[in-house]
Parts: structure tokens; sequence; C-alpha cells
């Protein structure tokens, strides 16, 4: 007799229990967020005080008195009293004759300097960056860094000797092969050679350093890949160094063309002379002319603006530019 069994339903499942819904955990205000941050962290934003005041003080304060540019300023009447004349300071110095002279020689002076010292410090520093030789390659990296310590009045006073017609080692190198003395400084056509090229001694070994640091923080993996790849030195270079440093360069070359209308003033007006003044008159020069010799101080601050709005567009436009073509920029 066989056995019967009789299945049994499953009994039904319980019925799931209403989801509780949480209150959601309120986020902390802005100013809580800088407090806890502030009491974190007081020494990091110690050490910025400093440079901040340095900033404040010297850079932004003095931008308000940027509006004499647009008055007749009087120094009895001081910046904010003083008449308003609109853009009559502007109009003036667009109708200068010497307006596009001053525009021509800062601009292609400018030019020059970011052409000429661009590469050549990106060149030292992957040269650097190869050699093996720990000795040689800390007396070239002094050689070339020390220059830069050295004030502008006596880099100065060094190209006026060596370049002097009658003292100068120069000269009596050409007259070795029998070329007559040439007056350097007194001919306008050598001003910004000696300018350009007294400015890349000087300040090459400097620049170079940012690349060496560029360069050191490239993955040495990469290098031993494309060893073993069969890459030679300077394919090592052109595929890894090169790319590697190219977002520094990048900012580098924008910072520098952002600069281009504000030339140094202080080199240009102590190579100035009456026979160089063709070239050598830059909008700095003029500037230091106009505000503090002839004590015109309106025209010297509408001038200045200029300059500076100027560079304002130029460090817009490129760093656009920059970005569109290499994906780097100062906003990346």
């Amino acid at each position: 007799m066989s056995a019967t069994y009789e299945v049994k339903p499953a009994p039904p499942a319980p019925a799931a229990a209403p989801a509780v819904r949480r209150a959601p955990i309120p986020r902390p205000s802005r100013w809580t967020q800088a407090r806890r941050s502030l009491r974190r962290h007081w020494q990091l934003y110690l050490l910025v005080i400093v440079p901040l005041a340095y900033f404040v003080i010297f850079k932004y304060i003095p931008i308000s008195n940027a509006v004499i540019a647009f008055k007749n300023y009087s120094p009895v009447k001081g910046p904010w009293g003083s008449d308003w004349v609109g853009f009559r300071n502007f109009e003036l110095f667009f109708q200068n004759p010497v307006f596009w002279t001053l525009v021509k020689n800062t601009f292609i002076l400018a030019a020059y300097t970011v052409l000429a010292s661009f590469p050549i410090p990106i060149i030292l520093a992957i040269a650097l960056n190869e050699i093996r030789n720990g000795r040689f390659k800390k007396i070239v990296q002094l050689v070339t860094y020390a220059p830069y310590f050295i004030s502008t009045v006596v880099v100065v006073s060094m190209t006026i000797l060596v370049l002097s017609p009658r003292l100068g080692f120069v000269n009596d190198a050409i007259g070795l092969f029998g070329v007559p003395a040439v007056d350097f400084l007194g001919n306008p056509d050598y001003f910004r050679h000696i300018y350009v090229w007294s400015d890349v001694w000087q300040t090459t070994g400097y620049s170079a350093v940012i690349y060496l640091a560029a360069l050191a923080g490239i993955d040495p993996a990469l290098h031993e890949s494309a060893r073993i790849d069969g890459a030679s030195r300077l394919q090592r270079i052109w595929n890894v160094d090169l790319p590697g440093i190219m977002p520094t360069a990048v900012i580098i070359l924008v910072l520098g063309v952002g600069n281009i209308m504000s030339i140094g003033f202080e080199k240009a007006f102590l190579l100035q002379n009456p026979l160089n003044q063709a070239q050598s008159e830059i909008i700095a020069t003029y500037v230091y002319k106009t505000g503090l010799l002839n004590a015109d101080f309106s025209m010297a601050t509408a001038v200045g603006l200029f300059n500076s709005v100027i560079n304002l567009v130029l460090l817009v436009v490129v760093n656009f530019v920059a970005k569109r073509i290499t994906g780097n920029g100062l906003w990346s």
C-alpha cells in the first residue's frame, strides 16, 4: 500500500515594510567649512598672509588711483578732486606722432625677447638632464645660473665695457681681422640684439631650473619602456621629455606673451642714448620721462593703463589659443 503525500502550498510572503525615508543630512554652510579649514590648516594660511598683503597694498590699492588717467591731475586737489577730462589724455597720446614708434619698438623688442628666451632654457634643461657626470652637471648649472643674481645695472655696465669702441675686447677681437672698431651702442640697429642676448645670458640658467623640475616629474618607466622598444636618446627626448614638459612650457609661453608689452624699463633706459633712441625708446621709458621728468602724471597714467589693457587682452587671447591647440592653459 503506497503512502500519499499532500503538498501544501507555501505560506504567502509577509508584506514588505514600507521604506523609511531618512531626512537628508544638512550640508554645512560655506562659512562653517571655511572655519573648519582655518582651524585645521591655520599654519598654511599664516604663510599666505605676507604675500597676500603685498599684492593688496602694492598692487590692488594703487589701482584705484588709476582714475587720474581720466582727469587733469593736480597734486593740490588730489586724485579724486582733480577735474574730470574723460578720454582726453588717451586721445592726445594716440594723436602723438611718437605713438606708433613707441608701440612698434615695444612690440618688436618684447617679441624678439620672448622668441629668443623661450626655447634656449628648454634646450639647456634637456641637455643638463642627459648629463651623467654629476660634477660637470653642477658646474654647468652654477655657471649658467649665477648671472641671474647680477643686478641689471651691473649687467649694463659690463655690456658697455665689453662693447666699448676703445676698451672693449669685442672690438679688439674683430680688430685682429682688420675690421675697424664699431660703436655698437651708438648704432640703433644693434640695440635690440644687445638687449635681447644680454637678457638671454642673464636669465637662461634660472629659467632652465623650472624645466629641470618638470623633467624630474616624468615617470622613469616611460624611459625604460622606450629604451626596451629600441628608441634612441633623441627619440626619447622627442617622445617622452618634450611631451612631459609641454604643460609647463605652454604656461610660461602664455605668461611671456601676456607680458609682451611690459618689457623691463631699467635695461632699456640704461642702454639708451641719443644715438640709438630711434629703437630704444619704448613705452616704459616714455612713461618715466613723461610722468617723472615732465611731471605730467595724468598722461603717464593713461599710457601705462593703455599698456596694461593691451597686456590683459593678449594674455586672454593667447591663453585661449593655447588651450584650444594644446589643451593646456592658465585656467585648465
